[in-house]
This record gives structure tokens, C-alpha cells and sequence, in this order.
């Protein structure tokens, strides 16, 4: 019926919604009466003799009737749920051969993506699918009892998967000879049809669209089973598994191993822009990018992992991960990423996850002529779960100046969401992104690497390096990013100060931004105005003296700065410490519109083709997210021996402090409100003043002669020497990141947020209850 009313409006020229619209009612008005089970003519109208898309089916089952079929008449829609499950588990085991038999599954695989949201809305319902089905046994035996029934969500996930390796309709079949006797799906090894070429398979299948387009509905009914999570609330309990995905990813399903390196392989693969044709994208459609973005979506959804580890049953192949590990979590996705070992798989994935972080920033004489990809989001998350779960893959990334390939679109990101509210967890994403990688000594030396190759920024011009990128872009952050942003301010200079003992020559942009960072957060109203405030002078000043012990001879810049800047260090010295003093500060600071003072902070001209960041457009989605630790317990302290190794240190009344042995340790000690900081400043700025001894009265004086002496000031700066001035070194102190309860709730509810607000062709998820995060319009 609905196609031939379908035809009809095209043959009249009427438009088709209001046909789909007409028909909505229709679809789920039987479902409100008394039907039997046993009636297969009346079930079979649902999914069979229909070309429909998924579009379609959204638009004919509209969630008011869902709802009202839940409602008035539950066994109905248990009965619909159940027979649309039955024949997902049947195609799987005829293996699809015929196309009536695949058009059954896509409009039973459609019809399920819509149903399940609004079953898991409802608690309820929530346990429905972990019901048990008669007469489906574990062992897949026909006579098997009620007792070894299994839960229709088992038999649900373990047929998508089988449907996910379905010679002639997800894969091609190898079978020669007769093409009317399809391949038993039971009988195949799935390894040999792993989708794409990367990680532990060399063969490129061919590609083929129809089977690209039949896998993304069943990712997407993949992702909507997994989708239970968003309709809890957020609960920073870590040992909460989701069951779906608990599953899927145990050796309950066989498919494990092929499935997660095809997700894997088809991602890194991928490379929207190809042959650089201009303005193809627009010429045909790209049934890959579908594809590719609801693989990462699975990917990242299947990374769950509780922090337990338990040998998985069954064997890996040496070929995709490393047998000689000790054995993983239960969870045989994060098994497979953790053991990941070989350099050409881990250069494979590298280059593909930077080639598309890189794909946005991509710029061409012909204006739009290249594709650019929006899931960057979840590439990140991923490129996160990579790096923590696999730190040999970590390493790997640190030990040449590929890191730089994803560093410089994170920063590119980072700088143009910065004023955005809508976009705030990516903020956060990338912020911790760079708080891991600075956890290690190789990020720090790789970013002394020369900056050349130009994005589309609006930051001052430079220069320099890729540190002073990563601080001119920090500065801007601080300094024109929104309100929301104030408690990355800890992560983003503390990323610095991780770095800084290996910085050698920072350029005279990147030293004035630190320098007026100092500037801003050491004006009286901003210490008092909140009592963690001190901590960003601390982590700036830390800055300073790791730079001068370690990094001296080749940051004139810097210390010329310094030298400019002394007044700061002054005024830190007087700070003033009775009530009314205070009391007056922070009335100046009401009065001020601007969150940091910028007095003396006129920006460069801008990189050209830049632009600034845009406010959310009126009515754009946003997800809020699950609060973030403080720094404290975001980070754990740990002391670079001499022989480059890590030692823990262990935690003290005052998280900021370093370690005994600094040559300020004495001073940190005693820090405990916003007034100490001047006491600390003050005696590092005559640490640094003695250290220069008969030359800083040499270098006050040419700095009081003027920038026009600039150079000759510089220049006696890289010819000074400071040999046998500086004491014995401190100990390098790094605060590397600690996963906790705290943030991996935030990427949970980031996660699922993201692919809320991604999926929106059909809106899965629009429009239902959910409970881990609020949607709201900005």
C-alpha cells in the first residue's frame, strides 16, 4: 500500500511527506488491538513487500505511537520486537540469499533502530530484551528447554554480527561456481573477510556500495542496541558495564576479532579526499563516509573497559596483537587494542587518524572544492582510547614528529572552538589529549621542532616552533575564550609546565603571552577573587624556573621578558594582605567586563586567511556534560630521575608543591592562601637575581634605554654565560594524567552526547527521555 501511494504522488507531483504522513497512523494502528502471535500474515506486513528507507520508516512510526503501543498495548510491541528479532536470526542463518530476504532484514533492522529507544526510555522495559525467548537455546539447538532460552538481546547482537559477514550482502562472497548455492555463514572463517586492508590484514576487498550502505544500517542498529547507557543516569561508579556491549564484545561472539579490526581498518583507511578531484564530493555521493562514521561511533562505544583485566578464552593471531602480552581485560575489543605491537600497524593507524584530524584545516584555492569530514569529534576519543589503553602505540606516537601531524589540528580545534559554549567537551577532549601526551619527555622535546606549515589560525604571526603554537593558542584560550572555560585554565598550564624543562628557544611572541598570562593572574582582584586562583601564578612561576635551570642559553626571549616584566614580580612582592585592601580589589574587579585584565596586550596582525571563532548559531544542541576533577586529582606527580625514568611522589597537604630538592621547595611549603604568592614570587625573582649577579645591573640598564635597543639586548643575552651561577639543577617534576571515576564518567557522557547530537539522519535518539546528559539549545 505504501508504495503504490508513494508512486501515485510522484505520478500527481504531490509531495511525498504528506503520503508518509497519511500513512503514519496506519502503520501502527492495528498494533492497538488484540492481535495474535500466531499470526504471521498480519506481522509479516511490517517488513515485508516494502521498499522503504530508514528515512521513510522514521517518518511512518512517529514516537507518539510508539509510546501509545507501549502503553495500551505491551504485548503487542513485545510480539513486534520479538518477530522482528526472529527474522534478523533467520537471514543470518540462510544467509540472505535471495533479495526478498534482504530487503526483510534492512526493513526489520530499520524498524528495530527506531523501537529500541523508546523501550529503554522506559524502566519498566528496560530488562524486556534480557528476557528469554522459548525454545532459542544457547547451544543453537532446536529442542533446547526453556532453561537454556537465550535473552533476546543475545541472539539480537550475535545475528547482527553474523549479518555484519554475510557473503552477498556485507561482504563479497569468495564462493566460485554456481551463484544460486550461497556460502553456509557458519562455515566461513570471518577473518578472511575483514572489510578494508591495515591492522593484521593486507587484502583490500573491492569496494561496493550496496555493501557499504547494508553495514551502516547495521551499525546503526548496532549503536542504538549499545545506546541503553543514555537512558541512565550518570553515576561515577567505574564497575558499571553496559550489558550490550559487555556482550558483544565477549567470546560469546565469534565475529570479535574480524569485526573490531574491520571497524579499525576502515577508519584509518579512509581518505575522504582521494584523488583530489576538485568538487567530486558534490558530483557523487560517498557511501564510505556513512560507513566510516558509524564504525568509529561503534569503536569508541565497544572501547568500554572497567579497569579489571581477565583472560579472554580463545586465541588471537600473532599477526594482529602480541601473544607474548599478559592477557587483557574481558572485553575482547580492548583486549585486541592493548596488544596492537607492530610498528607498520601502529603507523598505519597514526597516519590515518592524523590525515583525518588534518582532513577540516585543508586549504585549496578553490573555495569548498574538498570534502571535509565532521566526525572529528569522535576521532579524538578515539585517538584517546588509542593511546591509553595501548601505550606501546603511546611510545610510538612520542618517539618521532608524527605527534606534531595530530598536536597542530587539536590546536586548530581547540582555537576555534574556543568561544563556542555549544562546543565545550571538544575543548576538553583536546585539552586532555595534550595533558597525556605531556606526561611523557618525548612530547616536550618534539615540540621544539620548527613551526612552517600554516593553518588558518586567528593568532598572532610568528616565528618559531610548534611550543610556541601550542602557548600562542593557549594565550588565546585563556584570553577570549568563554567563561566555561576557567577550569581548563589549570590543564592547559599545566600541559606547560610538563613541557617546559625542554623547551630550548621559545620566540618573543610565545614569552610575551606567557609574561602577560603572569600579568593577568597576579592582579590583586584575580588572587583573591577565588581560592585556587594562587595556583596559576604557582604553575606559571614553575614555568619561569624550570625554563632558567634546564633550558637557559637559548631563551633570550624569555628572559628579556622577564627583565621587561620585573614590576610584576614587585607588585607580587606587595601584595596587599589586610581586609579593606582586599575588599577594594574586588569591588575594581566587579566593575571590570573582562575576565583578565589585558592591559598591554595589543595582538599582532592575524595569520591571513584566518578567521575569528563563531558564537553558536541561535538554537544549536549542546549536551551537558558530567563535572571534571580538579587538577589534583586529574594528575599524579611523578620526579624525572637521572636516568629519564619516572618516580612517583608521593601526595602532600599542598597539591602544587614540587618536590624536596627544587631550589624554591622551601618556599611552596609554605603557600597556603592567594597572599603567600607574593612571598613566593618575590624570593624567585631574587633567586633569579642573584643568579644573574653583576650582569642584571647591566641588563636593567639597557632595558631602560628602550626597544629601540631590542637587539643589542638579545644579543648580549646569547653571549652572556651563566656557568657556575646556576645551582644544581631541581628535579624535573611532571604531573601525568591518573584516569579516575570522575573523568571517565565525563567521557561517557561526552561520548554518548556527541553521537546524540551527531546522529541526526534519522534522529535516533531525538526526542526521547534520556537521562545521562540534558540537551539544550544555546
Amino acid at each position: 500500500m505504501y508504495r503504490n501511494c508513494r508512486w501515485a504522488a510522484a505520478d500527481r507531483g504531490q509531495n511525498q511527506t504528506s503520503c508518509l504522513l497519511s500513512l503514519s497512523l496506519f502503520f501502527l494502528l492495528p498494533l492497538l488491538q488484540p492481535v495474535e502471535a500466531t499470526d504471521d500474515a498480519f506481522w509479516d506486513q511490517f517488513w515485508a513487500d516494502t521498499t522503504t528507507s530508514v528515512q521513510d520508516v522514521f517518518a511512518l512510526v512517529p514516537a507518539a505511537e510508539i509510546r501509545a503501543v507501549r502503553e495500551e498495548s505491551p504485548s503487542n510491541l513485545a510480539t513486534l520486537c520479538y518477530k522482528a528479532v526472529e527474522k534478523l536470526v533467520q537471514g543470518a542463518e540462510s544467509g540472505c540469499h535471495s533479495e526478498k530476504e534482504k530487503q526483510i532484514i534492512l526493513n526489520c533492522t530499520r524498524l528495530l533502530t527506531r523501537i529500541l529507544p523508546y523501550i529503554f526510555e522506559d524502566p519498566d522495559w528496560r530488562g524486556f530484551f534480557w528476557s528469554t525467548v522459548p525454545g532459542a537455546g544457547r547451544s543453537g539447538a532446536e529442542d533446547a528447554d526453556d532453561d537454556g532460552a537465550r535473552p533476546l538481546a543475545e541472539s539480537l547482537l550475535l545475528a547482527i554480527a553474523d549479518l555484519l559477514f554475510c557473503p552477498g550482502f556485507t561482504v563479497q562472497s569468495h564462493k566460485k561456481g554456481a551463484a544460486d548455492t550461497p556460502e553456509d555463514i557458519h562455515s566461513i572463517d570471518s577473518c578472511e573477510y575483514i572489510w578494508e586492508a591495515g591492522v593484521g590484514f593486507a587484502h583490500s576487498p573491492p569496494l561496493n556500495y550496496i555493501h557499504d550502505l547494508n553495514r551502516t544500517e547495521l551499525l546503526k542498529l548496532l549503536l542504538t542496541c549499545f545506546s541503553e547507557a543514555m537512558y541512565l543516569p550518570p553515576s561515577s561508579e567505574s564497575n558499571i558495564l553496559n550489558p550490550w556491549v559487555q556482550f558483544f564484545c565477549s567470546t560469546e561472539n565469534r565475529h570479535a576479532l574480524p569485526l573490531f579490526t574491520s571497524l579499525l581498518n576502515v577508519v584509518c583507511a579512509y581518505d575522504p579526499v582521494g584523488y583530489g578531484i576538485p568538487y567530486n564530493h558534490l558530483l557523487f555521493s560517498d557511501t564510505r563516509e556513512q560507513l566510516v562514521e558509524h564504525a568509529v561511533q561503534v569503536l569508541i562505544v565497544t572501547l568500554e573497559h572497567d579497569g579489571s583485566t581477565g583472560a579472554p578464552d580463545g586465541s588471537t593471531p600473532a599477526t594482529v596483537v602480541d601473544d607474548q602480552d599478559p592477557a587483557g581485560p574481558d572485553n575482547l575489543f580492548v583486549n585486541y587494542l592493548s596488544r596492537i605491537h607492530r610498528e607498520e600497524d601502529f603507523q598505519f593507524i597514526l597516519k590515518g587518524v592524523a590525515r583525518l584530524l588534518t582532513n577540516p584545516l585543508v586549504q585549496t584555492y578553490l573555495p569548498n572544492s574538498t570534502k571535509k569530514i565532521q566526525f572529528h569529534q569522535e576521532l579524538l576519543i578515539l585517538f584517546w582510547k588509542l593511546c591509553d589503553f595501548n601505550k606501546k602505540f603511546l611510545f610510538f606516537v612520542l618517539k618521532s614528529s608524527d605527534v606534531l601531524d595530530v598536536l597542530v589540528p587539536i590546536l586548530y580545534y581547540l582555537n576555534d572552538a574556543r568561544a563556542d559554549q555549544s562546543r565545550v567537551g571538544l575543548m576538553h577532549i583536546g585539552v586532555f589529549i595534550l595533558l597525556l601526551l605531556s606526561g611523557e619527555r618525548n612530547f616536550g622535546v618534539r615540540l621544539n621542532k620548527p613551526y612552517s606549515v600554516r593553518v588558518p589560525m586567528d593568532i598572532p604571526v610568528f616565528t618559531g616552533t610548534h611550543a610556541d603554537l601550542l602557548i600562542v593558542v593557549f594565550h588565546k584560550i585563556i584570553t577570549s575564550g568563554h567563561q566555561r572555560l576557567q577550569p581548563l585554565f589549570d590543564c592547559l598550564l599545566t600541559i606547560v609546565v610538563n613541557v617546559s624543562p625542554y623547551l630550548k628557544s621559545l620566540s618573543m611572541v610565545a614569552a610575551n603571552k606567557l609574561l602577560h598570562l603572569l600579568e593577568a593572574f597576579s592582579t590583586t582582584w584575580f588572587l583573591f577573587s577565588a581560592s585556587q586562583n594562587h595556583h596559576l601564578v604557582f604553575f606559571l612561576l614553575e614555568v619561569f624556573n624550570n625554563i632558567i635551570q634546564y633550558q637557559f642559553d637559548g631563551n633570550c626571549n624569555l628572559v628579556y621578558a622577564i627583565i621587561r616584566k620585573r614590576h610584576v614580580f614587585h607588585q607580587l612582592a606587595n601584595l596587599p594582605t589586610d581586609p579593606s585592601s582586599i575588599q577594594k580589589a574586588l569591588q575594581r574587579k566587579k566593575r571590570s567586563s573582562e575576565p583578565i585584565s589585558r592591559t598591554n596586550s595589543q595582538e599582532a596582525v592575524s595569520m591571513e586567511g584566518s578567521r575569528p571563532a563563531a558564537p553558536a548559531e541561535p538554537g544549536t544542541l549542546k549536551a551537558s556534560l558530567f563535572a571534571t576533577p580538579g587538577i589534583d586529582k586529574l594528575t599524579e606527580k611523578s620526579q624525572v630521575s637521572e636516568d629519564g625514568t619516572m618516580v612517583s611522589v608521593q601526595k602532600t597537604d599542598s597539591p602544587q608543591s614540587p618536590v624536596d630538592g627544587s631550589f624554591s621547595s622551601r618556599l611552596w611549603r609554605r603557600m597556603s592562601s592567594a597572599s603567600s604568592v607574593g612571598q613566593w614570587a618575590s624570593d624567585s625573582f631574587l633567586k633569579w637575581q642573584e643568579i644573574f649577579k653583576s650582569n642584571w645591573s647591566q641588563l636593567i640598564h639597557l632595558c631602560s634605554r628602550g626597544l629601540t635597543d631590542e637587539s643589542e639586548i638579545l644579543k648580549f643575552l646569547q653571549h652572556g654565560t651563566l656557568v657556575g651561577l646556576l645551582p644544581v639543577p631541581h628535579p624535573i617534576l611532571i604531573r601525568k594524567y591518573q584516569a579516575n571515576s570522575g573523568t571517565a564518567m565525563w567521557f561517557r557522557t561526552y561520548m554518548w552526547g556527541v553521537i546524540y547530537l551527531r546522529n541526526v539522519d534519522p534522529p535516533i535518539w531525538y526526542d526521547t527521555d534520556v537521562k545521562l546528559f540534558e540537551i539544550q539549545r544555546v
